[in-house]
């Protein structure tokens, strides 16, 4: 055969294999090489057919999932293999293959979405639960798949699963609808697309249209509670802002126009009436938080006024002509919104005749009538104008109510009115609403209600407000830490399935602590404070650090950090960025002692200060931040933040060193930063990519010497990086001659730092060495006090610099050899063994061969 029958039979396998036909190619190459193909040739037809194997072999790979998938699905929807082992295991692989994007895609491509319809269509809880995962790996960060799902499902349908009663299912189907929310949002964020281009998306439409049927489901009567409270934090997580910063609010001001009165009906519900939406204890809560929200995104009085007006019109609307019913539900609605947006509820208690219904009703031998007449009433105490009308008006009432009424919900209910108006003044010991020791048999109430087991947790709930209110008293938070039944109690309660308490607790914490912010008055201010007649607070005796420190230490010994963990890790709207700014707080007063902190790490306070330093408000994230720093400086990182989770740290310490951090909180993140610095080369890289070098550079110009000192000890250790080692080398900086000044200061650990850093940076850069005599004319001054130092330290450090630049150049050493740094360094080398004398000889040594100098009698 010729050679033009290679080249034809080579071609030929070429275009099949553009073509997708992998085994007519190999056929073509194959016969090629039987006709006696030159070298040449055979090198590329045998290159060519090892590429036609390896598309066969992922071909037959891919037919080999595809029938996987298949059987599953088989499997999964015969009703012969009904809870068999064999299902069950089914359904795990379909869920575990479809985490990763390829197997995903796979069951897609597969008619995947139609099968797991009607995986969704048989009811079955097991299968429906499998369903919604597989579909989650589906969508999750792909567009064009969660349009597809959706259109295939069909929105309305994917809504209502969160409705059903089976909360397991709900959930599966809130995280899902979460993750079509993000996919939506975001876009595709992997690399492997799809057939992208080939589904025309709007996101705006699409999001609107699940969020509109997310707001019809929140009225919907058979919508379970649990389903009901999932769409409330769908709408919490999805509708507001992530940051102020984002100019486009428009989600937020769509979903007010036309979803405000649903989120108002189910926030004015009760629970287990009869006729009413199926609501849980936490519904009301979902709704005040997600009305906060809405209302926290507006921007400018139009938008807020529109707010106020939809608010005070579907108040209004029930409260004339719907009878004692309406009035009911109206006021129930003003308190989710005194919870939630207050300056809507003022306002909305602000209506005709509200305010007044609401003393009537707390007279009304109904319980039902007096829980939410008492409970509007608290929540209406908030603001210390309406507190003294109400201590004016209510007082009496809510005596009345607590002596009287034989129902505990009621007398609990008006113990906490109670005791939010004995707690109008604050902190402030001057100023008590009522005599001397009321408070104090309030507190004492509300913990043996706290302690009862028999009252359930929802009543229970309202005895931890009180106390929040009542611990302001410093007298009630020394007997409340006194008291260990009280405190489990308290604690068992944050950890139960009554989330509502969170807020509740953590307020009480922060009183107990003395965590919330306190300024100490300007005495001057006082005196004229005092001459004008003005009221001037005055702090309780027993507020005073002492005894603060002491009730810190009982907290910690009766397990306060396990409670604490257990609440930063409830997945709940409940757990808003102010409850998290209160625990950070709590946290802080915790660690401020540092025999304390061993405990905190011990209970797991730094794996739980972690999300509240990335989340929350930017005071919560201070000080969180800074109580990581205060535990970072004190133990061991690896220990305190073991495996992956010590670089987590980085981020949030960096945050500490902005310009509106306070001048402590600056220097404990520098000499947190320095010991992670210490540890290892990917702790460091981790330091530079959170861009800190140029503000802990800035602060190596500090006025305030400890501050210039922690920043210098951090540069010293990041110098171990080839990164910082660049910056000090580069031309035409003063990095450099900061060191070698510093290196001269009185400040010995400034000394210290310095010289350490100015050995380090010229060990690992030579060039480094023949600078320093450019940078300052009183080098050789500064190298000459190092070593004369009488701190064996710096002697050390001062020593290695002069050793280096000896190395690194005759003309450098020639200098040194010519001033008095020669006789320093023979009487160091003729000193007892240490470090110092063996780097003094190794300098001379290196003098000598050069021969600048010549050893003595004795060889030396």
């Amino acid at each position: 055969m010729t050679a033009s029958s290679v080249e034809q039979l080579r071609k030929e396998g070429n275009e099949l294999f553009k073509c997708g036909d992998y085994q007519g190619a190999l056929t073509a190459y194959t016969q090629a090489l039987d006709l006696g193909a030159t070298p040449q040739d055979q090198a590329i037809l045998h290159r060519n057919r090892a590429a036609c194997h390896l598309k066969l072999e992922d071909y037959d790979k891919a037919e080999t999932e595809a029938s996987k998938v298949e059987q599953m699905f088989q499997i999964l929807l015969d009703p012969q293999e009904k809870g068999t082992e064999k299902k069950q295991k089914a359904s795990q692989n379909l869920v575990v293959l479809a985490r990763e994007d390829a197997g995903a895609e796979k069951i897609f491509r597969s008619n995947g979405v139609q099968l797991l319809q009607r995986l969704l269509d048989t009811g079955e809880s097991d299968l429906m639960l499998a369903a919604l995962r597989t579909l989650v790996g589906i969508c999750s960060e792909h567009q064009s798949r969660t349009v597809a799902t959706l259109s295939v499902l069909g929105t309305r349908r994917v809504v209502s699963i969160l409705g059903v009663e089976n909360q397991a299912v709900s959930l599966a189907a809130c995280h899902l609808l979460h993750v079509m929310f993000d996919a939506l949002k975001e876009g595709v964020k992997k690399g492997f697309r799809g057939k992208e281009g080939a589904i025309i998306v709007d996101p705006a439409r699409e999001l609107k249209v699940l969020i509109s049927n997310l707001l019809e489901l929140l009225t919907e009567v058979g919508v379970s509670g649990q389903g009901r409270d999932n769409a409330l934090t769908l709408l919490i997580k999805v509708v507001p802002r992530k940051s102020p910063k984002d100019p486009n609010n428009s989600l937020a001001l769509w979903v007010i126009d036309q979803g405000l009165k649903k989120i108002l009906e189910v926030g004015g519900s009760v629970q287990d009436a009869p006729g009413e939406l199926t609501v849980t204890a936490n519904s009301r809560m979902s709704a005040s938080i997600l009305l906060s929200k809405l209302f926290d995104d507006l921007k400018c009085d139009a938008e807020r006024e529109n707010f106020h007006r939809l608010c005070e019109n579907y108040i209004k609307s029930w409260f004339e002509g719907h009878g004692l019913a309406g009035k009911l539900r109206a006021i129930q609605t003003v308190s989710c919104l005194l919870q939630g947006p207050c300056d809507a509820g003022n306002r909305a208690l602000e209506l005709s005749g509200v305010m007044e219904s609401v003393i009537a009703l707390c007279a009304s031998e109904q319980e039902e009538e007096q829980l939410v007449a008492v409970e509007a009433l608290i929540h209406a105490a908030g603001k210390a104008k309406r507190a003294s009308f109400i201590t004016a008006n209510g007082v009496s009432l809510l005596k009345d109510l607590y002596k009287r009424s034989e129902k505990d919900s009621i007398r609990i209910r008006a113990l906490v009115g109670l005791c939010k108006l004995g707690s109008a003044g604050g902190t402030d010991f001057s100023m008590k609403q009522f005599a001397e020791g009321s408070t104090l048999k309030l507190a004492k109430q509300c913990r043996k209600w706290l302690c009862n087991d028999q009252i359930d947790a929802g009543t229970r709930r309202w005895a931890v407000e009180g106390l929040a209110y009542l611990t302001f008293d410093a007298d009630v938070k020394e007997e409340f830490v006194e008291d260990e039944a009280a405190l489990k109690a308290l604690f068992q309660l944050s950890r139960s399935e009554e989330r509502s308490v969170l807020f509740a607790v953590a307020s009480a914490l922060v009183n107990c602590t003395n965590s919330y912010d306190y300024e100490e008055p300007d005495p001057k201010m006082v005196e004229l404070a005092k001459y004008a007649k003005q009221h001037v607070p005055e702090q309780h005796p027993k507020d005073k650090p002492s005894f603060v420190r002491a009730r810190v230490k009982k907290l910690l010994a009766a397990g306060v950090v396990s409670a604490l963990a257990c609440m930063v890790k409830t997945e709940s709207p409940v757990l808003t960025s102010s409850c998290r700014e209160l625990l950070s707080r709590v946290f802080l007063a915790l660690v401020e002692e540092a025999e304390d902190r061993g405990t905190v790490v011990a209970q797991g306070g730094g794996k739980a200060l972690l999300p509240l330093a990335l989340e929350g408000t930017d005071v919560g994230q201070t000080k969180a931040a800074q109580a990581l720093a205060k535990l970072t400086i004190t133990s061991n990182p690896e220990m305190t933040f073991p495996g992956e989770r010590v670089y987590e740290v980085v981020r949030p310490l960096v945050s500490l060193l902005h310009l509106h951090c306070s001048g402590l909180q600056n220097f404990e993140a520098l000499m947190a930063l320095t010991n992670l610095a210490g540890i290892s080369e990917r702790l460091r890289q981790k330091i530079l990519k959170e861009k800190a070098v140029p503000m802990i550079e800035g602060y190596m110009f500090e006025e305030h010497e400890m501050i210039r000192r922690a920043a210098t000890e951090c540069m010293c250790n990041l110098a171990m990086s080839k990164e910082v080692q660049d910056l000090f080398e580069a031309e035409g900086n003063d990095r450099l001659k900061l060191l070698v000044l510093y290196s001269g200061e009185d400040d010995e650990l400034l000394q210290r730092a310095a010289a350490g850093g100015l050995a380090m940076l010229t060990s690992m850069r030579p060039s480094l060495c023949s600078r320093i005599p450019q940078v300052t004319t009183h080098w050789l001054e500064i190298l000459q006090a190092l070593l004369l130092n009488p701190n064996q330290e710096l002697q050390h450090r001062g020593a290695v610099v002069v050793l280096n630049m000896v190395e690194a150049s005759r003309e450098i050493a020639s200098t040194l050899m010519e001033s008095e740094v020669l006789e320093i360094l023979s009487v160091l080398a003729k000193g007892k063994e240490s470090p110092v004398t063996r780097v003094a000889a190794a300098c001379l040594g290196k003098a000598v061969d050069y021969g600048l100098i010549k050893p003595n009698q004795d060889g030396e």
